[in-house]
Protein backbone atom coordinates (compact mmCIF):
# COMPACT_ATOMS: atom_id res chain seq x y z
CA UNK A 1 0.00 0.00 0.00
CA UNK A 2 1.45 3.35 -1.08
CA UNK A 3 1.15 6.44 1.08
CA UNK A 4 0.46 9.73 -0.72
CA UNK A 5 2.62 12.18 1.21
CA UNK A 6 1.06 15.31 -0.27
CA UNK A 7 -2.47 14.19 0.74
CA UNK A 8 -1.35 13.42 4.29
CA UNK A 9 0.47 16.75 4.48
CA UNK A 10 -2.63 18.68 3.32
CA UNK A 11 -4.87 16.91 5.87
CA UNK A 12 -2.40 17.70 8.69
CA UNK A 13 -2.13 21.32 7.52
CA UNK A 14 -5.93 21.80 7.46
CA UNK A 15 -6.23 20.24 10.93
CA UNK A 16 -3.57 22.65 12.26
CA UNK A 17 -5.36 25.63 10.69
CA UNK A 18 -8.72 24.59 12.19
CA UNK A 19 -7.28 23.91 15.65
CA UNK A 20 -8.65 26.10 18.40
CA UNK A 21 -7.16 25.72 21.83
CA UNK A 22 -10.07 25.36 24.27
CA UNK A 23 -9.83 24.44 27.90
CA UNK A 24 -13.01 23.04 29.40
CA UNK A 25 -13.17 23.43 33.13
CA UNK A 26 -15.70 22.06 35.57
CA UNK A 27 -15.72 22.30 39.33
CA UNK A 28 -15.57 18.84 40.86
CA UNK A 29 -16.75 18.07 44.38
CA UNK A 30 -17.40 15.00 46.49
CA UNK A 31 -20.49 13.54 48.12
CA UNK A 32 -20.16 13.58 51.90
CA UNK A 33 -23.63 12.35 52.79
CA UNK A 34 -26.45 10.76 50.78
CA UNK A 35 -29.91 9.34 51.49
CA UNK A 36 -33.67 9.78 50.94
CA UNK A 37 -33.23 11.53 47.61
CA UNK A 38 -30.79 14.23 48.78
CA UNK A 39 -27.00 14.52 48.87
CA UNK A 40 -24.70 16.87 50.74
CA UNK A 41 -21.63 17.74 48.67
CA UNK A 42 -18.43 19.61 49.38
CA UNK A 43 -16.01 21.31 46.98
CA UNK A 44 -18.65 23.08 44.85
CA UNK A 45 -17.85 26.58 46.10
CA UNK A 46 -19.12 28.40 42.97
CA UNK A 47 -22.40 26.43 42.65
CA UNK A 48 -25.54 28.53 42.16
CA UNK A 49 -29.02 27.89 43.58
CA UNK A 50 -31.09 26.01 40.99
CA UNK A 51 -27.99 24.88 39.05
CA UNK A 52 -27.79 21.39 37.60
CA UNK A 53 -24.99 19.10 38.77
CA UNK A 54 -23.99 15.65 37.52
CA UNK A 55 -22.92 12.66 39.62
CA UNK A 56 -20.28 10.18 38.44
CA UNK A 57 -22.97 7.61 37.48
CA UNK A 58 -24.69 10.11 35.13
CA UNK A 59 -27.65 10.93 37.44
CA UNK A 60 -28.47 14.63 37.58
CA UNK A 61 -29.12 16.72 40.66
CA UNK A 62 -30.44 20.19 41.46
CA UNK A 63 -28.66 22.55 43.86
CA UNK A 64 -31.26 23.22 46.56
CA UNK A 65 -29.38 24.55 49.60
CA UNK A 66 -26.25 26.71 49.75
CA UNK A 67 -24.52 26.30 53.10
CA UNK A 68 -21.22 27.56 54.49
CA UNK A 69 -19.08 24.47 53.82
CA UNK A 70 -21.34 22.30 51.70
CA UNK A 71 -24.11 22.29 49.11
CA UNK A 72 -27.44 20.47 49.49
CA UNK A 73 -28.41 18.72 46.25
CA UNK A 74 -31.75 17.03 45.46
CA UNK A 75 -31.14 13.94 43.30
CA UNK A 76 -33.34 13.72 40.19
CA UNK A 77 -33.27 9.99 39.66
CA UNK A 78 -32.09 6.80 41.36
CA UNK A 79 -30.20 7.91 44.47
CA UNK A 80 -29.51 4.32 45.62
CA UNK A 81 -26.56 4.00 43.21
CA UNK A 82 -24.85 7.14 44.60
CA UNK A 83 -22.47 6.51 47.50
CA UNK A 84 -20.42 8.61 49.88
CA UNK A 85 -17.18 9.80 48.28
CA UNK A 86 -18.57 9.81 44.70
CA UNK A 87 -17.55 12.63 42.38
CA UNK A 88 -20.05 15.38 41.53
CA UNK A 89 -19.37 18.09 38.94
CA UNK A 90 -21.10 21.40 38.28
CA UNK A 91 -22.52 22.01 34.79
CA UNK A 92 -22.99 25.78 34.95
CA UNK A 93 -26.51 25.40 33.45
CA UNK A 94 -30.03 25.61 34.82
CA UNK A 95 -32.28 22.57 34.84
CA UNK A 96 -33.99 22.43 31.41
CA UNK A 97 -36.49 20.17 29.66
CA UNK A 98 -36.98 19.41 25.95
CA UNK A 99 -39.91 21.25 24.30
CA UNK A 100 -41.57 21.38 20.88
CA UNK A 101 -44.02 19.45 18.70
CA UNK A 102 -42.01 16.21 19.09
CA UNK A 103 -43.31 16.10 22.69
CA UNK A 104 -47.00 15.98 21.65
CA UNK A 105 -48.61 12.59 22.12
CA UNK A 106 -45.83 11.42 24.44
CA UNK A 107 -45.71 10.41 28.11
CA UNK A 108 -42.53 11.77 29.71
CA UNK A 109 -40.98 12.08 33.16
CA UNK A 110 -40.32 15.57 34.62
CA UNK A 111 -36.86 15.61 32.96
CA UNK A 112 -38.36 14.99 29.51
CA UNK A 113 -37.29 11.32 29.24
CA UNK A 114 -39.89 9.15 27.45
CA UNK A 115 -41.88 6.66 29.56
CA UNK A 116 -44.16 5.30 26.82
CA UNK A 117 -41.71 3.00 25.02
CA UNK A 118 -42.08 4.86 21.71
CA UNK A 119 -38.38 5.58 21.35
CA UNK A 120 -36.35 8.75 21.90
CA UNK A 121 -37.82 12.24 21.50
CA UNK A 122 -36.17 14.03 18.59
CA UNK A 123 -36.12 17.72 19.50
CA UNK A 124 -33.28 20.21 19.78
CA UNK A 125 -35.21 22.90 21.68
CA UNK A 126 -35.14 23.16 25.46
CA UNK A 127 -36.55 25.58 28.05
CA UNK A 128 -35.46 26.15 31.66
CA UNK A 129 -37.81 24.51 34.17
CA UNK A 130 -37.92 27.67 36.28
CA UNK A 131 -38.82 30.82 34.36
CA UNK A 132 -39.81 34.26 35.56
CA UNK A 133 -43.50 35.08 35.10
CA UNK A 134 -44.49 37.92 32.77
CA UNK A 135 -44.91 41.31 34.48
CA UNK A 136 -48.11 43.37 34.65
CA UNK A 137 -47.32 45.33 31.46
CA UNK A 138 -46.91 42.15 29.42
CA UNK A 139 -50.41 40.89 30.21
CA UNK A 140 -53.88 41.63 28.90
CA UNK A 141 -57.33 40.98 30.44
CA UNK A 142 -58.84 37.51 30.08
CA UNK A 143 -61.66 37.81 27.53
CA UNK A 144 -61.56 34.77 25.21
CA UNK A 145 -63.52 31.76 26.54
CA UNK A 146 -61.87 28.37 27.02
CA UNK A 147 -64.84 26.01 26.70
CA UNK A 148 -64.72 23.02 29.05
CA UNK A 149 -67.71 21.32 27.42
CA UNK A 150 -69.28 20.94 30.89
CA UNK A 151 -72.65 22.74 31.15
CA UNK A 152 -72.39 23.62 34.85
CA UNK A 153 -68.93 25.19 34.42
CA UNK A 154 -69.35 27.02 31.09
CA UNK A 155 -72.62 28.56 32.28
CA UNK A 156 -71.86 29.48 35.91
CA UNK A 157 -68.08 29.41 36.54
CA UNK A 158 -66.67 30.13 33.06
CA UNK A 159 -62.96 29.78 32.33
CA UNK A 160 -61.10 32.17 30.00
CA UNK A 161 -57.83 31.69 28.14
CA UNK A 162 -55.04 32.82 30.45
CA UNK A 163 -57.03 32.20 33.64
CA UNK A 164 -56.07 30.08 36.67
CA UNK A 165 -59.12 28.19 37.90
CA UNK A 166 -58.69 25.90 40.91
CA UNK A 167 -60.50 22.53 41.01
CA UNK A 168 -60.86 21.61 44.67
CA UNK A 169 -62.60 18.82 46.57
CA UNK A 170 -62.18 15.63 48.58
CA UNK A 171 -60.73 12.47 47.04
CA UNK A 172 -62.99 10.59 44.62
CA UNK A 173 -65.28 13.52 43.80
CA UNK A 174 -64.41 13.77 40.09
CA UNK A 175 -61.67 16.43 40.04
CA UNK A 176 -59.54 14.66 37.42
CA UNK A 177 -62.68 13.90 35.38
CA UNK A 178 -63.43 17.65 35.06
CA UNK A 179 -59.85 18.36 33.93
CA UNK A 180 -59.79 15.43 31.44
CA UNK A 181 -63.17 16.48 29.97
CA UNK A 182 -61.75 19.98 29.45
CA UNK A 183 -58.74 18.51 27.58
CA UNK A 184 -61.06 16.37 25.41
CA UNK A 185 -63.13 19.46 24.56
CA UNK A 186 -60.07 21.26 23.11
CA UNK A 187 -60.12 18.91 20.10
CA UNK A 188 -60.11 20.98 16.92
CA UNK A 189 -59.66 24.32 18.75
CA UNK A 190 -55.87 24.51 18.31
CA UNK A 191 -55.28 24.57 22.09
CA UNK A 192 -52.25 22.45 23.07
CA UNK A 193 -52.65 20.66 26.42
CA UNK A 194 -50.21 19.50 29.11
CA UNK A 195 -51.41 17.08 31.78
CA UNK A 196 -49.07 16.93 34.80
CA UNK A 197 -49.69 13.91 37.04
CA UNK A 198 -47.94 14.56 40.33
CA UNK A 199 -47.96 11.96 43.08
CA UNK A 200 -50.79 9.93 41.46
CA UNK A 201 -50.91 6.14 41.37
CA UNK A 202 -49.24 4.79 38.23
CA UNK A 203 -52.49 2.91 37.41
CA UNK A 204 -54.51 6.17 37.54
CA UNK A 205 -52.02 7.91 35.22
CA UNK A 206 -52.20 4.97 32.78
CA UNK A 207 -56.01 5.21 32.89
CA UNK A 208 -55.97 8.92 31.99
CA UNK A 209 -53.50 8.31 29.13
CA UNK A 210 -55.74 5.55 27.78
CA UNK A 211 -58.83 7.80 27.89
CA UNK A 212 -56.94 10.55 26.03
CA UNK A 213 -55.79 8.01 23.43
CA UNK A 214 -59.27 6.56 22.88
CA UNK A 215 -60.81 10.00 22.31
CA UNK A 216 -58.01 11.17 19.99
CA UNK A 217 -56.85 13.83 22.46
CA UNK A 218 -53.32 12.46 22.95
CA UNK A 219 -52.16 13.94 19.63
CA UNK A 220 -52.36 17.50 21.03
CA UNK A 221 -51.43 16.62 24.64
CA UNK A 222 -48.17 16.09 26.54
CA UNK A 223 -48.41 13.93 29.68
CA UNK A 224 -45.78 14.64 32.36
CA UNK A 225 -45.87 11.76 34.84
CA UNK A 226 -44.33 11.72 38.31
CA UNK A 227 -46.13 8.88 40.07
CA UNK A 228 -46.26 8.28 43.82
CA UNK A 229 -43.47 5.70 43.35
CA UNK A 230 -41.09 8.37 42.00
CA UNK A 231 -38.66 10.20 44.31
CA UNK A 232 -39.87 13.42 45.95
CA UNK A 233 -37.53 15.66 43.86
CA UNK A 234 -39.21 14.50 40.62
CA UNK A 235 -42.67 15.11 42.09
CA UNK A 236 -41.55 18.58 43.16
CA UNK A 237 -40.26 19.70 39.74
CA UNK A 238 -43.03 18.01 37.65
CA UNK A 239 -45.43 21.03 37.59
CA UNK A 240 -42.58 23.43 36.64
CA UNK A 241 -41.51 21.08 33.82
CA UNK A 242 -45.10 20.97 32.54
CA UNK A 243 -45.33 24.77 32.68
CA UNK A 244 -42.08 25.08 30.68
CA UNK A 245 -43.43 22.74 27.97
CA UNK A 246 -46.64 24.81 27.73
CA UNK A 247 -44.74 28.13 27.74
CA UNK A 248 -42.93 27.11 24.55
CA UNK A 249 -46.26 27.30 22.68
CA UNK A 250 -47.48 30.37 24.59
CA UNK A 251 -44.45 32.46 23.63
CA UNK A 252 -44.97 31.35 20.01
CA UNK A 253 -48.41 32.99 20.05
CA UNK A 254 -50.46 29.81 20.63
CA UNK A 255 -53.03 28.93 23.29
CA UNK A 256 -52.24 26.23 25.84
CA UNK A 257 -53.96 24.51 28.75
CA UNK A 258 -51.99 22.94 31.60
CA UNK A 259 -53.51 20.74 34.34
CA UNK A 260 -51.58 20.23 37.61
CA UNK A 261 -52.96 17.03 39.19
CA UNK A 262 -52.43 17.69 42.02
CA UNK A 263 -50.58 20.46 43.87
CA UNK A 264 -51.33 19.00 47.34
CA UNK A 265 -49.00 16.08 46.55
CA UNK A 266 -46.39 18.48 45.15
CA UNK A 267 -46.50 20.52 48.38
CA UNK A 268 -45.99 17.33 50.41
CA UNK A 269 -42.98 16.37 48.25
CA UNK A 270 -41.56 19.89 48.74
CA UNK A 271 -42.11 19.61 52.50
CA UNK A 272 -40.23 16.29 52.52
CA UNK A 273 -37.26 17.81 50.69
CA UNK A 274 -37.22 20.90 52.90
CA UNK A 275 -37.33 18.92 56.14
CA UNK A 276 -34.53 16.60 54.92
CA UNK A 277 -32.49 19.72 54.09
CA UNK A 278 -33.18 20.96 57.62
CA UNK A 279 -35.02 24.06 56.53
CA UNK A 280 -37.15 25.40 59.42
CA UNK A 281 -40.76 24.11 59.33
CA UNK A 282 -43.78 26.39 59.63
CA UNK A 283 -47.54 25.79 59.75
CA UNK A 284 -48.47 22.09 59.30
CA UNK A 285 -44.66 21.46 59.05
CA UNK A 286 -44.59 23.04 55.58
CA UNK A 287 -41.59 25.31 54.89
CA UNK A 288 -42.16 29.06 54.98
CA UNK A 289 -41.78 29.47 51.22
CA UNK A 290 -44.42 26.92 50.14
CA UNK A 291 -46.68 29.84 49.13
CA UNK A 292 -43.93 31.16 46.85
CA UNK A 293 -43.48 27.63 45.50
CA UNK A 294 -47.08 27.69 44.18
CA UNK A 295 -47.39 31.39 43.36
CA UNK A 296 -44.35 31.44 41.07
CA UNK A 297 -45.78 28.41 39.26
CA UNK A 298 -49.35 29.72 38.82
CA UNK A 299 -48.29 33.28 37.91
CA UNK A 300 -46.76 31.79 34.74
CA UNK A 301 -50.33 31.25 33.48
CA UNK A 302 -51.16 34.41 31.54
CA UNK A 303 -52.83 35.94 28.49
CA UNK A 304 -49.86 37.71 26.86
CA UNK A 305 -50.16 41.21 25.44
CA UNK A 306 -50.34 41.60 21.64
CA UNK A 307 -46.77 42.96 21.63
CA UNK A 308 -45.56 39.62 23.07
CA UNK A 309 -47.55 37.59 20.54
CA UNK A 310 -50.92 37.29 22.31
CA UNK A 311 -50.44 33.62 23.32
CA UNK A 312 -52.05 32.27 26.46
CA UNK A 313 -51.53 29.61 29.10
CA UNK A 314 -54.56 28.54 31.13
CA UNK A 315 -53.87 26.67 34.37
CA UNK A 316 -56.21 24.21 36.10
CA UNK A 317 -54.50 23.36 39.40
CA UNK A 318 -56.15 20.59 41.42
CA UNK A 319 -56.13 20.52 45.23
CA UNK A 320 -57.35 17.60 47.33
CA UNK A 321 -59.00 18.50 50.63
CA UNK A 322 -59.44 16.25 53.68
CA UNK A 323 -63.03 16.00 54.95
CA UNK A 324 -63.96 19.18 53.05
CA UNK A 325 -61.43 21.27 55.01
CA UNK A 326 -61.08 24.21 52.61
CA UNK A 327 -59.46 26.38 55.30
CA UNK A 328 -56.33 24.18 55.63
CA UNK A 329 -52.95 25.71 54.78
CA UNK A 330 -52.36 24.60 51.16
CA UNK A 331 -56.01 25.01 49.99
CA UNK A 332 -56.22 28.60 51.34
CA UNK A 333 -52.85 29.43 49.76
CA UNK A 334 -53.87 28.24 46.31
CA UNK A 335 -57.38 29.77 46.55
CA UNK A 336 -55.73 33.15 47.20
CA UNK A 337 -53.45 32.77 44.15
CA UNK A 338 -56.07 31.60 41.61
CA UNK A 339 -58.85 33.49 39.76
CA UNK A 340 -61.67 31.39 41.17
CA UNK A 341 -62.42 27.82 42.19
CA UNK A 342 -64.69 24.94 41.24
CA UNK A 343 -65.66 23.16 44.47
CA UNK A 344 -66.72 19.53 44.14
CA UNK A 345 -68.83 18.23 47.01
CA UNK A 346 -68.90 14.57 48.11
CA UNK A 347 -72.58 14.74 49.22
CA UNK A 348 -73.67 15.86 45.76
CA UNK A 349 -71.45 13.23 44.15
CA UNK A 350 -73.03 10.38 46.12
CA UNK A 351 -76.53 11.77 45.39
CA UNK A 352 -75.75 11.27 41.71
CA UNK A 353 -75.28 14.96 40.82
CA UNK A 354 -72.23 14.62 38.58
CA UNK A 355 -70.18 16.75 38.04
CA UNK A 356 -70.72 17.40 41.77
CA UNK A 357 -70.19 21.17 41.54
CA UNK A 358 -71.37 23.21 44.52
CA UNK A 359 -72.70 26.29 42.71
CA UNK A 360 -72.83 28.37 45.90
CA UNK A 361 -69.11 28.15 46.76
CA UNK A 362 -67.74 27.82 43.21
CA UNK A 363 -66.85 31.12 41.56
CA UNK A 364 -64.96 32.51 38.59
CA UNK A 365 -63.38 35.91 39.18
CA UNK A 366 -63.34 36.53 35.43
CA UNK A 367 -67.09 35.90 35.17
CA UNK A 368 -69.06 36.89 32.08
CA UNK A 369 -65.91 38.22 30.38
CA UNK A 370 -65.05 34.62 29.56
CA UNK A 371 -68.41 33.73 28.02
CA UNK A 372 -69.99 34.05 24.60
CA UNK A 373 -72.81 36.63 24.47
CA UNK A 374 -75.39 33.88 24.02
CA UNK A 375 -74.26 32.04 27.16
CA UNK A 376 -74.03 35.27 29.16
CA UNK A 377 -77.69 36.10 28.37
CA UNK A 378 -79.08 32.79 29.63
CA UNK A 379 -76.60 32.01 32.44
CA UNK A 380 -77.50 34.96 34.67
CA UNK A 381 -81.03 33.72 35.25
CA UNK A 382 -79.79 30.13 35.69
CA UNK A 383 -77.59 30.98 38.66
CA UNK A 384 -80.35 32.98 40.37
CA UNK A 385 -82.92 30.25 39.68
CA UNK A 386 -80.68 27.61 41.26
CA UNK A 387 -79.95 29.80 44.31
CA UNK A 388 -83.70 30.40 44.82
CA UNK A 389 -84.37 26.67 44.31
CA UNK A 390 -81.85 25.71 47.04
CA UNK A 391 -83.56 28.05 49.54
CA UNK A 392 -87.00 26.73 48.62
CA UNK A 393 -85.84 23.12 48.82
CA UNK A 394 -84.62 23.66 52.38
CA UNK A 395 -87.94 25.35 53.23
CA UNK A 396 -90.02 22.60 51.59
CA UNK A 397 -88.30 19.95 53.73
CA UNK A 398 -90.11 21.39 56.76
CA UNK A 399 -93.28 19.87 55.28
CA UNK A 400 -95.22 23.14 54.95
CA UNK A 401 -97.98 23.66 52.39
CA UNK A 402 -96.69 25.40 49.25
CA UNK A 403 -98.69 27.60 46.88
CA UNK A 404 -98.82 26.77 43.17
CA UNK A 405 -96.16 29.31 42.08
CA UNK A 406 -93.66 28.08 44.69
CA UNK A 407 -94.33 24.45 43.78
CA UNK A 408 -93.75 25.28 40.10
CA UNK A 409 -90.43 26.97 40.96
CA UNK A 410 -89.39 23.87 42.95
CA UNK A 411 -90.35 21.54 40.11
CA UNK A 412 -88.36 23.57 37.58
CA UNK A 413 -85.37 23.61 39.98
CA UNK A 414 -85.36 19.78 40.15
CA UNK A 415 -85.38 19.66 36.35
CA UNK A 416 -82.55 22.20 36.04
CA UNK A 417 -80.42 20.11 38.44
CA UNK A 418 -81.07 17.10 36.17
CA UNK A 419 -80.20 19.15 33.06
CA UNK A 420 -76.84 20.18 34.53
CA UNK A 421 -75.85 16.54 35.12
CA UNK A 422 -73.47 15.23 32.51
CA UNK A 423 -71.78 11.85 31.94
CA UNK A 424 -67.99 11.58 31.91
CA UNK A 425 -66.03 12.08 28.67
CA UNK A 426 -69.03 13.58 26.82
CA UNK A 427 -68.19 17.30 26.54
CA UNK A 428 -70.90 19.39 24.84
CA UNK A 429 -70.39 22.10 22.23
CA UNK A 430 -71.26 25.57 23.59
CA UNK A 431 -74.15 25.93 21.09
CA UNK A 432 -75.72 22.70 22.40
CA UNK A 433 -75.28 23.94 25.97
CA UNK A 434 -77.08 27.21 25.13
CA UNK A 435 -79.99 25.29 23.52
CA UNK A 436 -80.40 22.96 26.52
CA UNK A 437 -80.12 25.66 29.22
CA UNK A 438 -82.42 28.01 27.28
CA UNK A 439 -85.03 25.24 26.99
CA UNK A 440 -84.74 24.51 30.73
CA UNK A 441 -84.95 28.11 31.96
CA UNK A 442 -87.86 28.95 29.61
CA UNK A 443 -89.94 26.02 30.91
CA UNK A 444 -89.81 23.64 27.94
CA UNK A 445 -88.92 20.78 30.31
CA UNK A 446 -91.64 21.57 32.89
CA UNK A 447 -93.95 18.80 31.62
CA UNK A 448 -91.20 16.18 31.49
CA UNK A 449 -90.85 13.72 34.39
CA UNK A 450 -87.67 14.40 36.42
CA UNK A 451 -86.42 10.87 35.72
CA UNK A 452 -86.78 11.39 31.94
CA UNK A 453 -85.08 14.82 31.70
CA UNK A 454 -81.70 13.51 30.50
CA UNK A 455 -83.25 11.21 27.88
CA UNK A 456 -85.43 14.06 26.55
CA UNK A 457 -82.38 16.34 26.48
CA UNK A 458 -80.62 13.87 24.15
CA UNK A 459 -83.78 13.70 21.97
CA UNK A 460 -83.90 17.49 21.79
CA UNK A 461 -80.27 17.85 20.69
CA UNK A 462 -80.72 15.12 18.08
CA UNK A 463 -83.93 16.81 16.83
CA UNK A 464 -82.18 20.20 16.49
CA UNK A 465 -79.17 18.63 14.71
CA UNK A 466 -81.24 16.69 12.18
CA UNK A 467 -84.33 18.84 11.56
CA UNK A 468 -83.32 22.37 12.57
CA UNK A 469 -79.59 22.45 11.86
CA UNK A 470 -79.88 26.12 10.79
CA UNK A 471 -80.72 27.10 14.40
CA UNK A 472 -77.51 25.51 15.69
CA UNK A 473 -75.48 27.01 12.82
CA UNK A 474 -76.95 30.44 13.56
CA UNK A 475 -75.94 30.13 17.23
CA UNK A 476 -72.39 29.06 16.31
CA UNK A 477 -71.90 31.81 13.71
CA UNK A 478 -73.45 34.67 15.71
CA UNK A 479 -72.14 33.48 19.14
CA UNK A 480 -75.02 35.65 20.38
CA UNK A 481 -78.70 35.13 21.15
CA UNK A 482 -79.96 37.81 18.75
CA UNK A 483 -83.73 38.29 18.31
CA UNK A 484 -83.62 36.44 15.01
CA UNK A 485 -81.70 33.46 16.46
CA UNK A 486 -83.94 33.40 19.55
CA UNK A 487 -87.11 33.35 17.42
CA UNK A 488 -85.85 30.45 15.31
CA UNK A 489 -84.79 28.61 18.50
CA UNK A 490 -88.24 29.16 20.06
CA UNK A 491 -90.04 27.85 16.99
CA UNK A 492 -87.74 24.79 16.89
CA UNK A 493 -88.41 24.10 20.61
CA UNK A 494 -92.19 24.53 20.09
CA UNK A 495 -92.01 22.05 17.20
CA UNK A 496 -90.12 19.59 19.43
CA UNK A 497 -92.69 19.89 22.26
CA UNK A 498 -95.58 19.48 19.81
CA UNK A 499 -94.00 16.37 18.28
CA UNK A 500 -93.40 14.83 21.74
CA UNK A 501 -97.03 15.44 22.73
CA UNK A 502 -98.36 13.91 19.51
CA UNK A 503 -96.13 10.81 20.00
CA UNK A 504 -97.28 10.49 23.63
CA UNK A 505 -100.95 10.79 22.61
CA UNK A 506 -100.46 8.24 19.86
CA UNK A 507 -98.75 5.90 22.35
CA UNK A 508 -101.54 6.22 24.93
Amino acid sequence: MKFKADEIASVIQSEIEDYRGQIQTAEVGRVIEVGDGIARCTGLSTAMAGEMVEFSNGVRGLVFNLEENSVGVVILGDYVTITEGDEVRSTGTLLSVPVGDAMLGRVVDPLGNPLDGKGPIMTTETRPVEHEAVGVAGRQPVKVPLQTGIKAIDSMTPIGRGQRELIIGDRKTGKTAVAVDTILNQKGTGVKCVYVACGQRAASIAGVVEVLRQHGALEYTIVVAASSADPAPLQYIAPYAGAAMAEHYMYNGEDTLVVYDDLSKQAIAYRQLSLLMRRPPGREAFPGDVFYCHSRLLERAVKLSDELGGGSMTALPIIETLEGEVSAYIPTNVISITDGQIYLEPDLFWKGVRPAINVGISVSRVGGNAQTKAMKKIAGSLRLDLAAFRELEAFAQLGTELDAATQQQLDRGYRMVELLKQPQYVPLHVADQVIVIYAGTKGYFDDVDVADVQAVEKELLEFIRTEHAEVREGLINAADLTEEVEQSLKSALDAFVARRKSTQNAGS
